[in-house]
């Protein structure tokens, strides 16, 4: 900005100055004076054109229109940004900042004694009837004469008590049986007892003890064949009873169809079979015994004839008969109400699915109309909102820590050098907080950086405020677009799992048809070769010529074999930070006769993306490989992971790193989902399962670099330092949720960010052996493995790697487990490798053997290009 003015004076200022900031916003340019004249006035007047209200049971908060009418274009608000923060110190400063940790609290509502209930449990108890010990029997009858439903709901009845009801004997007519909440917990009991009533239709063992075994299930569906509700679920043999429960038709009073025509569910005119664990919406009863008369008649649906409203949310429909459910329901003439999950068995689209029934007038709680006038894809105005929670126990910090993610925003700061690596988080004020999420938004917000001086450090950050369409009503609510500009082509259905609940069983579904997928990819291992160890060196003996731009090299290269040249024209080797491409190789006059120290396409190794893709292509989810997600193209089957592991109770402990980003720059761990979704948006990044039990070295964790040089991908000939440097971090490792943010507990690399921690390896290995009573050399034989099955499987995968003219040099980060398995963390390139090697030797007095100081890059050198073997093995 070496044109701007030093202060702002006028308006023509403000606009040449904000050119390209003002373009960034969209705001309209009508407004743009305006904003300057409320900038340079600092005028916040938006509290006399809106209101704050609490909605949620006071969980939320919401913004309405004040006055009377606002339209389109008309005007700009100023908000002011209460909290702005770099994320690793958002918890010290909540901490430390008076009065922080109490205004954020009440902004985001969480400053509640009391611990809310889940957004999941907002329905009430799951029970589908209520009633007490006594039978359905009708008319004064004998209750053994007739169909029983039973309620033995939360009366204490433990196994013993159960044996003594002897339920079959006394009601062999049975139908359905209540005995959620109670102290059973012997298998065999339960399943002696309940397994001989063979008339049982549905079955509530919830919240029982006995559960806590998984044949229970499976022997009681053997026992009884004709059950068709099990603890809420359908089972596969679900039918007429199961759905006329749902319908209606079947309760407590009616458990049978004597009372009704012979076909039952022709008078259900609304249906609700959400979370009933449903996969097919016509099973093999279903379609023989229900539709199959009707199929023939050309009247596909005509069981139930009236059917007028269905709900098929919270199942996990097989998508893979996304075409079968189409016909079921198009046979339901009369369905005019449909809520599913979107996405889900049906697809992303809201529009095709409308397409699909043109009977529809609702889907989802939207009018079709809307949503074809609109254009959306998606539904997400009718998704729940995931709001807050938090116990009764935690601090103010922790409970901000956790709802934060539903109100930050984020900017990185950039002048005519470079951008600012780290981004910058924020949280708008009250008034700007309370803007809520909507696919058809009102009004538009954007962070504008406001120049003053002209110059960057002058900047005052701000959002701007204004309406995009009419807002006509007093009271109306006013709404932003969480993902504005961002569409199915960027998984926005997913993405909205941070401010809403989404339908977890198709996610799961996701996760899971891409596990089988990596569970059938595997390529045969290439045959060993044994390295050749020939050299480069011309036959007259003179030296080969270098030329470099990396000062670790100009300084450590000492072999008399080498020497220095300035002009690459005039050298052999070209050992260069700079990527050389064809364009590069033209400019300089390189032609076959160079050898260059990059491989054609290591990207596939040394940016994290790729490198998991690689690995998954040849190897499917080899144990050394956490489970990797490339969050760009693969967040369903991250929510999809995340939610299994949340269900089955593992550990959900997940790191996240940029693309291409070295020195653990916004990386960041974190078991919130949100906050994994909502880091998206600070750059590219894959989501890798955190490694949440390690190896420790005198409590502390650590990680090891390994220094690879490879001669050659076809064959693959790659040889190892003997040299290894290991890293430490300075804190002892813990797990306590304020530690993820203590950099010096959870990162290893001190090169750029705290007190260096590292270790002479020989001492390393002595001391780690005697801590763990293990031999390295076992664990060192797993990880060489590994590093040759990382190349094995890149030039597997990506046979364009193969260069006569390339040797290269690698970094490969690994950690051990508890169980001293290894794992890969990443491949780093030769010049972050070369920085790296730089700081790690002057932190180390001595190497493994006698390898030390300038020998390393000699020892590199002089094996790639002289087959000297000297302190590398190979692999």
């Amino acid at each position: 900005m070496a044109s701007s003015p030093t202060v702002i004076k006028d308006f023509e200022d403000f606009a040449r100055v904000h050119a390209m900031l003002l373009a960034a916003t969209s705001l309209p340019p009508s407004l743009h004076e305006q904003l300057f004249r409320k900038l340079s006035s600092e005028t916040f007047d938006a509290g006399s054109y809106f209101a704050v209200e609490t909605c949620e049971d006071g969980r939320q908060r919401r913004l309405v229109l004040a006055s009377e009418y606002m339209p389109k274009e008309s005007c700009v608000f100023l908000v002011d940004h209460a909290w702005t923060f770099r994320l690793p110190y958002a918890l010290k400063q909540l901490k430390e900042v008076p009065g922080l940790a109490e205004r954020m609290a009440s902004l985001m509502c969480v400053d509640g004694d009391g611990s809310p209930a889940s957004a999941a449990d907002e329905d009430g108890s799951p029970l589908e009837s209520v009633g007490s010990l006594e039978t359905g029997a009708r008319g004064g009858e004998k209750r053994e004469c007739f169909w029983v439903w039973l309620e033995l709901e939360e009366l204490g009845i433990d196994d013993e008590m159960l044996c003594s009801m002897n339920l079959c004997d006394r009601f062999p007519n049975l139908v359905a049986l209540n005995l959620w909440g109670n102290k059973l917990q012997d298998a065999e009991t339960v399943v002696q007892e309940v397994g001989r009533c063979r008339n049982l239709r549905a079955l509530w063992l919830n919240e029982n003890p006995v559960l806590e075994n998984s044949h229970v299930a499976d022997t009681l569906l053997e026992l009884i064949p004709g059950l068709e509700i099990y603890n809420s679920a359908f089972t596969s043999n679900y039918g007429e009873w199961a759905l006329g429960f749902c319908g209606g038709v079947y309760d407590m009073d009616n458990p049978d169809n004597v009372s009704h025509a012979t076909r039952p569910l022709e008078t259900i005119t609304s249906l609700d079979l959400s979370d009933r664990c449903i996969r097919k919406l016509s099973n093999k009863y279903i379609m023989v015994h229900l539709l199959f008369p009707f199929i023939v008649a050309g009247l596909l649906g005509s069981a139930m004839p009236s059917l007028s409203h269905l709900n098929l949310r919270g199942n996990p429909l097989d998508q893979d008969s996304t075409g079968d459910l189409i016909k079921c329901l198009q046979g339901f003439t009369c369905l005019k109400l449909l809520e599913i999950d979107i996405p889900g068995s049906l697809g992303c689209s809201a529009i095709k699915i409308i397409e699909a029934l043109p009977s529809l007038s609702s889907l989802n709680g939207v009018s079709t109309m809307d949503i074809l006038e609109s254009g959306k894809h998606v539904i997400d105005s009718a998704l729940q909102p995931r709001l807050p929670e938090w116990a009764s126990s935690d601090s103010l910090a922790d409970r901000i820590i956790s709802a934060m993610w539903l109100y930050l925003m984020t900017y990185r700061l950039a002048d005519e050098e470079k951008i600012d690596e780290t981004p910058v988080w924020y949280v708008m004020d009250e008034l700007g907080s309370a803007l809520r999420h909507s696919d058809k938004a009102n009004f538009r917000v954007t962070p504008f950086l406001y120049l003053p001086n002209g110059k960057l450090g002058s900047a005052i950050s701000f959002s701007v405020l204004w309406p995009t369409r009419d807002v006509v009503v007093k009271g109306e609510e006013c709404t932003r677009d969480f993902l504005f500009g961002i569409g199915e082509d960027k998984q926005r259905s997913a993405r909205l799992t941070a401010w809403f609940h989404t339908p977890e069983n198709y996610f799961i579904q996701e996760f899971k048809r891409y596990s089988e997928q990596l569970l059938s990819r595997r390529l045969p291992s290439p045959p060993l070769e044994a390295p050749t160890t020939t050299s480069v060196l011309p036959v007259d003996g003179h030296p080969l010529c270098v030329y470099t731009d990396i000062p670790q090299v100009e300084e450590y290269l000492t072999r008399p074999e080498f020497v220095l040249t300035t002009d690459p024209k005039d050298a052999e080797i070209i050992w260069t930070s700079l990527q050389v491409d064809e364009e590069v190789k033209n400019v300089l006059g390189l032609s076959q006769r160079h050898y260059v120290n990059q491989f054609p396409f290591e990207a596939c190794l040394v940016m994290k993306h790729h490198l998991a893709e690689t690995i998954h292509k040849a190897q499917g989810s080899p144990d050394w490989l956490q489970p990797t997600y490339d969050l760009e193209s693969q967040l369903s089957e991250l929510i999809g992971d995340y939610c299994l592991r949340r269900r089955d109770g593992s550990d959900n402990l997940w790191i996240l790193k940029p693309w291409n980003m070295a020195r653990t720059i916004d990386t960041t761990v974190t078991g919130d989902l949100a906050a994994i979704i909502r880091l998206m948006e600070t750059g590219p990044k894959i989501c890798q399962k955190y490694i949440e039990r390690p190896a420790l070295f005198q409590q502390k964790k650590f990680d090891l670099r390994y220094i690879v040089l490879v001669r050659s991908m076809n064959p693959v000939e790659i040889f190892l330092s003997d040299v290894f440097w290991v890293r430490l971090a300075n804190n002892e490792y813990t797990l306590d949720k304020s530690s993820l943010f203590e950099y010096e507990t959870h990162f290893t690399v001190m090169n750029y960010i705290g007190r260096l921690n590292h270790m002479n390896t020989a001492d390393f290995v002595r001391e780690f052996e005697k801590e763990h009573q293990v031999e390295w050399s076992d664990i060192h034989e797993r990880i060489r493995k590994m590093i040759r099955s990382v190349f094995d499987s890149a030039a597997a995968v990506h046979p364009e790697m193969h260069s006569s003219s390339a040797r290269a040099m690698y970094g490969v980060d690994v950690m051990i487990d508890s169980a001293f398995n290894p794992k890969l963390l990443e491949v780093t390139y030769c010049p972050d490798c070369h920085r790296a090697c730089q700081y790690d030797m002057e932190a180390v007095v001595g190497g493994c053997g006698d390898l030390r100081g300038s020998d390393f890059f000699n020892t590199v050198f002089g094996c790639l290009f002289l087959g000297d073997l000297s302190h590398v093995s190979p692999l």
